[in-house]
């Protein structure tokens, strides 16, 4: 919240909201963030959660008004009115992680190239939980950012639909499946140089 203020009018007039403006249904949801904030302090993320509610909630509040109430600035609310949930929980949580930030390695690239592929949808903050749980190593986004795009993993393609085989070619598949293979040419027990090397 923007300040820990005594009343609930007190808070909707620092926010330039006019209480008597307000529909029944804004007025209870308005009281009941109050009381949230209240119990839970100006902390980010009670901040965060509290605005990520009021921006999804569908009380017919302008992003202005909201970010006024919670303390944030206008391009901030509406930079979170685009995200998630999970979304909003994870950058808040990067964001007040420690910052004690590591160092991508180019070792790193083939696990994360194949979590991209196994996961083609996975935002910024996925690739990170994955590379904190998995490989223990925390780094920034923008850091991240960048060695994405230096291994050319910032455009990885999504995998694509597996091939599927007439049903008579599967069929025959399985049919041979059974029978021994011959052994390709290469692998025969005859030498394959004239001469034994050394």
């Amino acid at each position: 919240m923007a300040a820990t203020t005594d009343t609930f009018a007190q808070w909707l007039a620092q926010a330039q909201i006019g209480e008597h403006a307000l529909s029944a249904e804004q007025r209870t949801i308005l009281q009941a963030a109050f009381r949230f904030g209240q119990s839970q302090g100006a902390d980010y993320y009670a901040s965060r959660l509290l605005s990520h509610f009021l921006l999804h909630c569908g009380a017919g509040l302008k992003v202005a008004q909201i970010a006024r109430l919670v303390g944030v600035s206008r391009p901030t609310a509406s930079r979170q009115q685009g995200l998630s949930a999970k979304q909003a929980i994870q950058q808040a949580h990067h964001r007040m992680d420690g910052r004690p930030y590591g160092k991508l390695l180019p070792r790193y690239a083939g696990p994360i190239a194949q979590f991209l592929y196994s996961h083609p949808k996975a935002s910024r903050y996925d690739v990170l939980d994955f590379l904190d749980h998995t490989l223990g190593v925390h780094v920034s986004r923008i850091a991240l950012y960048r060695f994405l795009k230096k291994y050319g993993l910032d455009r990885v393609p999504e995998p694509a639909p597996a091939e599927r085989a007439p049903p008579l070619v599967v069929a025959a598949a399985t049919d041979a499946a059974p029978a021994a293979a011959p052994a390709p040419p290469f692998c025969s027990a005859a030498r394959s140089t004239p001469v034994p090397s050394c």
